[in-house]
């Protein structure tokens, strides 16, 4: 089948692998523009962009999908499959009813509509998620549902290995969406009374809150681990970074509720309800992510 792909991310990227190595090889890929990243804000491409031009594929990258060029490049292309997945912009009339749309998304929807649903599952204590094949509509990740599976969410998985599962996952659902053919698939209305919706993480979100327990600032570690990165306010107000962290029980000398303190071997942060946080991989300002042994070294030279 004849596709054209709008993806942005890793996630979309891995997708993008195995949709190329299929029969449905995409005649066009189109990801968003390069941006300016890290302290040296240098111009960067997409994870999309970098996979398709390894992968010889034909790339575009339009300020916006929606306008004439992104309609045009689309339309000669002649695509009978336009695939979409975490291309991270609202795709708008009349694109939208111009070709057919498959969207590949990383939740069983209704549960996590948005930007965020990876992240968002392990924050939340969810058991499992999955990954779901619609067709891309109006509303935010609310069309009709083709396909589904599940996916178990694991005690120690973190956004990096929990992502890279349902990646493949969704590239195994789409890839038998497209060998079906879209006349072969029964479409399925989302219930959206039972809709959640994973907005996008911001710079609060990745601060923990001592108020909470401390597995659930646990969890919040390992949602944000490796791509964007947990946080705790130290008490001169700078940021140390949280990328490992284990959850237990209050014990004897540990740091009340809101203290952060150092032991001689411990980073420890004080949580809700009589349960402390040990913080097992840190990364101070401006520095590498050490484990708590050699930022105490650190702090005592």
């Amino acid at each position: 089948m004849r596709t054209v792909y709008l993806g942005t991310s890793e996630f979309a990227a891995i997708v993008l692998e195995a949709l190329a190595a299929s029969a449905h090889r995409p005649a066009l890929v189109i990801t968003r523009p390069d941006r300016p990243r890290g302290r040296g804000r240098r111009l960067q491409s997409p994870p999309v962009a970098e996979r398709a031009r390894a992968l010889g594929l034909q790339l575009r990258q339009p300020a916006t999908v929606n306008d004439d060029e992104g309609r045009a490049a689309i339309a000669a292309a002649a695509p009978e499959t336009v695939v979409v997945c975490a291309f991270g912009a609202m795709i708008r009339e009349p694109l939208l009813s111009e070709h057919l749309m498959l969207n590949v998304h990383p939740s069983l929807l209704p549960r996590w509509r948005g930007a965020a649903p990876v992240e968002r599952a392990i924050i939340a204590g969810d058991e499992r998620t999955g990954a779901t094949i619609m067709r891309v509509t109006a509303e935010l990740d609310s069309g009709p549902v083709a396909l589904a599976a599940e996916e178990p969410i694991g005690a120690q998985d973190t956004y990096g290995t929990l992502s890279v599962r349902l990646a493949a996952l969704g590239a195994g659902l789409l890839l038998q969406a497209l060998d079906a053919g879209p006349a072969q698939l029964t479409f399925t209305e989302q219930d959206g009374t039972a809709a959640t919706y994973a907005d996008k993480i911001t710079a609060e979100d990745r601060l923990l809150d001592p108020a909470a327990t401390a597995q659930a600032c646990e969890r919040r570690v390992r949602a944000l681990t490796p791509h964007i990165g947990a946080a705790v306010l130290t008490a001169d107000g700078e940021r140390l970074g949280v990328l490992a962290a284990t959850a237990r029980a209050r014990r004897g000398g540990d740091p009340t509720a809101g203290e952060l303190a150092f032991t001689a071997d411990e980073v420890l942060l004080g949580c809700g309800e009589q349960t402390t946080l040990a913080l097992d991989v840190v990364q101070p300002p401006g520095r590498r992510a050490m484990d708590a042994a050699a930022f105490l070294r650190g702090r005592r030279s």
